[in-house]
Order: C-alpha cells, then sequence, then structure tokens
C-alpha cells in the first residue's frame, strides 16, 4: 500500500494563513515524526458565535422570514443558483429580542388599537399569529380570511365584480338612453304626423269652406241675376244640344239648342235688350235676333209669327213671337243660338245656366 506520508527530500510549505513570511525562511528538511505528523483536519480556524451575534443573526433571520412571508408567502431561487438550505432557530427562545409587531409590515395592521395596548398580550398575539397571515387587512380579517393568498383572491374577485357590474351598469344605461331617444323620436315622429294630419284636415276644411262661401257666392249672384233673365219659352222639351253631328244640318253637327213645344207657344226675351232683325231667313224660317247690353245675341228660329221689328226695345219676359215649324224642320220647335259679341257661336244651355237658369 501506498504511504499518504511526503518524501524526505520534500520541501514543506505551510498552508496555515495566519503563518507570515513564511516565503522568507530557508527552506530545510522535514523528517516528519509520529508526533509531527496528524490529521489536517481540524487546523482550520473556527470562528465561534457569541451569545449576541446569535440572537442578532435570529432576529434579522425571523424578521426576513416574516417579511418575506408578508409579501406572499412565496420565495423564489433565481435562476442558475443552487438552492440553500436554512435551519431555523427556536425563535421562541429571542422572543424578547424582536421589534415590536405592529412595526412589521403588514402585521402592524391585525393587531387592533385596544390589543395594542395591553403590554405582554400583544407579544402572544404576535407569537401565535401564523406568517401566511401577513398582508391580510383588518376588513379581510373581519370577513374570516386568514390567508394571504385567499385574501389577495377575494380582492381581486372583488374588484372583478365591480368591473363587471360597472361594465353591466354602463351597457344598462346605454341601453336606457338608447331606449329613451328611441321613444323620444318616434314620439317626435308621431308628433309630426299628427300636425301634418291636422293641417291637412284643417286646409281641407278651409278648402272646403272657401268653396261653399263661393258656391254660396255663386249661388246669390246666379239668383240675382236670373230675376233679369228669363228662360226662352215653357212647357217644352231639349231635343237636340249644341254639337251634335248630323246629316240633318249643313255644317254637319248641331248649331244651338232645341226646345220642342207645341205651334203658338209664346216665345219670350231672355233679357233686356233691342231687336237686332227680325224676318225670314232661309232654312232658319221665322228668325228675331235680340242683341243684349254686352253685345251678345239670342237668335229665336223657325218661329210661327213674330211679334217685334228691328230696332224694338224689349225687357225680360217680353213676348217676341211663336212657337213654329218654318223653314228647315221635322216639327215644331224653338231653335235658339247664342253669339258672343265677337261672332263666336256658343253653347246655349252653358250659357243660360251661367246667368242663373236651368232649363
Amino acid at each position: 500500500m501506498a504511504s499518504n506520508r511526503p518524501a524526505p527530500e520534500a520541501a514543506y510549505l505551510p498552508s496555515d494563513p495566519d503563518v507570515r513570511g513564511y516565503d522568507e525562511q530557508p527552506w530545510e528538511e522535514w523528517n516528519p515524526t509520529e508526533e509531527s505528523v496528524r490529521p489536517v483536519r481540524g487546523r482550520h480556524r473556527v470562528h465561534k458565535k457569541s451569545g449576541g451575534g446569535l440572537a442578532r443573526s435570529s432576529t434579522v433571520l425571523g424578521v426576513g422570514v416574516i417579511a418575506a412571508v408578508g409579501a406572499g408567502g412565496i420565495a423564489t431561487a433565481q435562476d442558475g443558483k443552487p438552492p440553500v438550505s436554512i435551519s431555523m432557530p427556536d425563535l421562541g427562545a429571542v422572543a424578547d429580542s424582536l421589534p415590536e409587531a405592529t412595526s412589521l409590515p403588514g402585521v402592524g395592521s391585525l393587531i387592533s388599537d385596544d390589543s395594542a395596548g395591553s403590554g405582554s398580550g400583544t407579544d402572544a398575539v404576535t407569537a401565535a399569529a401564523p406568517l401566511t397571515a401577513a398582508g391580510v387587512s383588518s376588513a379581510d380579517a373581519r370577513q374570516g380570511t386568514t390567508d394571504a393568498g385567499e385574501a389577495l383572491r377575494a380582492r381581486i374577485m372583488q374588484q372583478a365584480e365591480n368591473q363587471q357590474s360597472q361594465a353591466d351598469d354602463a351597457v344598462r344605461t346605454a341601453a336606457e338612453e338608447a331606449a329613451v331617444k328611441k321613444a323620444a323620436e318616434e314620439a317626435a315622429a308621431q308628433q309630426r304626423e299628427a300636425e301634418r294630419e291636422a293641417d291637412a284636415k284643417a286646409a281641407a276644411k278651409k278648402k272646403k269652406e272657401e268653396e261653399a262661401r263661393k258656391a254660396k257666392a255663386e249661388a246669390e249672384r246666379l239668383a240675382k241675376l236670373a230675376k233679369s233673365f228669363a228662360i226662352p219659352t215653357s212647357s217644352y222639351t231639349l231635343t237636340s244640344h249644341f254639337g251634335d253631328a248630323g246629316s240633318m244640318w249643313s255644317s254637319g253637327h248641331h248649331t244651338g239648342l232645341d226646345f220642342a213645344a207645341p205651334t203658338g207657344t209664346p216665345l219670350k226675351a231672355v233679357h233686356t235688350g233691342t231687336v237686332k232683325e227680325a224676318g225670314w231667313a232661309g232654312a232658319y224660317g221665322y228668325r228675331t235676333v235680340l242683341e243684349l247690353d254686352d253685345g251678345t245675341e239670342i237668335w229665336y228660329c223657325h218661329q210661327s209669327s213674330m211679334s217685334v221689328s228691328a230696332g224694338q226695345k224689349v225687357s225680360t219676359g217680353d213676348v217676341i213671337g211663336r212657337v213654329g215649324a218654318t223653314g228647315n224642320v221635322t216639327g215644331p220647335h224653338l231653335h235658339m243660338e247664342v253669339h258672343t259679341a265677337g261672332g263666336a257661336n256658343i253653347d246655349p244651355l252653358a250659357w243660360l245656366q251661367g246667368k242663373g237658369l236651368n232649363p
């Protein structure tokens, strides 16, 4: 077996760091003996721990542990470093050297004002309180929460519920505002529609009233005018109207209004005027032309006899002749024509109606 002892010729270099100036000493031969050869183990310097040092280390360690747990109860190792084993000393032995519990972060809030002034009772509460309760507020404690993680979770859930409640309130408020706005718009639209209907009804009523007023005024005018005009004969039947087409008329259509009546029925002046002509007129037979004050001419044709002469003044209702069948006729009747002052041939029925007469 090989020996662990160094060879006699090897130089011995002391490894004790307390040896000073060993490199200045001369080299000499070393002859180990049983007395000089001792285990190297145990020759290293050991620093003894004093009583005060232990107390200080324990205090710092306890405060660090409590602060770490108060921050969340979780210690995380840095990446790339090996874990370090920590031994926990008996904290009860150094309780007297610990600082006041109320001065520790996260712990002071757990101790009420009443217990803080009770002296040694405060130390008992501090020693009995679990480290995981660090960071639990008095409000959490009142709710029965004693775990810091649970308290944090509860606060986060409460904040989330509050935010969700606020979001729901915002959505509900927006929906209510939209509903109110829509209802207001619908009400405004209904109001506008009602106003349009009311305006339309008012306009229709006004128009109807205006038409009624005009109709009444026209009726009054025609009634008054009718008193100065007269239908040219009586006991008659209207047989042919103005504009009727037929081969019996040389122009191809009827140019007047025919009043069929028995021969000898009196013919009357429709209005005050002057007799312009009275005599034979070919196909018209015996004809009387009455000129009114505005220049309008009234022709009385196919008379059996005439009662007036040219230049004679007549009044409304005066007899100017009699119904007959002279000229180009198929039976006794009055052929009445109306000519304007400009010579235009117009519808006698419309002219009579315009004077308030309805033959």
